[in-house]
């Protein structure tokens, strides 16, 4: 990578996360690029290239006075990632807002894929679930084969724009979460009961139970996620599901 565009990475991680941090706020002028080539020690052109990646991003509109801040509900899906990493600990208010997202496009994913699934596909969803039930008390071995169900469902239901906002929401969302250790357990209970539904969904092809236990269970995860964040930082508030 050239030295320029690695020294524009390096501002524009900067000013972003200032951005995000409101040390500038909505409506804002941004420093000058000669003000900013000074603070940072680099040419204008760096400069000229950070504002561009930040403005990509969605937190500021380059006018011709100068650079601007737009609110950061104005930004793109992006922003989420660098967001949770502000803090040692992530904000459980958007970690819950992740996992409710989560949630819910997993659970049209679900629907969609019933809807859709051809007798075969079917026979081969029931098989995957099969093994799940099998080491629904292993949480570790269940992982790879709880993805490839996922990826399955996913398939199935071929909406390219649910997975492509799935797979920047799970990247963004996975990294910080693996960092911090969390690995969140539902229970065995919690999740054979969400087998169990989602079985007798592909049985009956019941596009809404399929939804619904799909809902279900991140519910539950959401609740281990927010109380393992909880017992990290126990001075925070406490999340209300919704």
């Amino acid at each position: 990578m050239p030295l320029t565009s690695t020294i524009s990475h390096e501002i524009a991680a900067v000013l972003r996360d200032e951005i995000l941090r409101q040390q500038f706020r909505s409506g804002e002028r941004l420093p000058s690029e000669r003000d900013l080539a000074a603070r940072f020690n680099a040419s204008r052109g760096a400069v000229r290239e950070a504002l561009s990646q930040i403005e990509q991003l969605g937190l500021i509109r380059i006018l011709p006075g100068g650079a601007r801040v737009q609110g950061i509900d104005a930004a793109s899906i992006a922003i989420l990632g660098p967001l949770m990493a502000l803090d040692p600990i992530p904000d459980p208010v958007l970690v819950d807002q992740f996992l409710q997202t989560f949630g819910a496009l997993s659970s049209l994913t679900a629907r969609n894929a019933i809807l859709k699934a051809s007798r075969e596909q079917l026979i081969h969803l029931h098989e995957l679930v099969v093994k799940l039930v099998a080491n629904s008390s292993n949480f570790e071995t269940m992982q790879p084969q709880w993805r490839e169900l996922l990826e399955t469902l996913s398939n199935i239901a071929d909406n390219l724009v649910v997975r492509l906002i799935g797979n920047d929401l799970k990247a963004q969302f996975v990294e910080q979460m693996m960092k911090l250790g969390i690995k969140p357990d539902p229970g065995n209970a919690s999740t054979q009961a969400m087998l169990t539904a989602l079985d007798q969904a592909i049985t009956k092809r019941d596009a809404e139970l399929a939804g619904a236990a799909m809902q279900t269970y991140f519910d539950t995860i959401r609740r281990a996620v927010c109380a393992a964040i909880e017992q990290m930082s126990p001075a925070m508030p406490r999340v209300a599901m919704q």
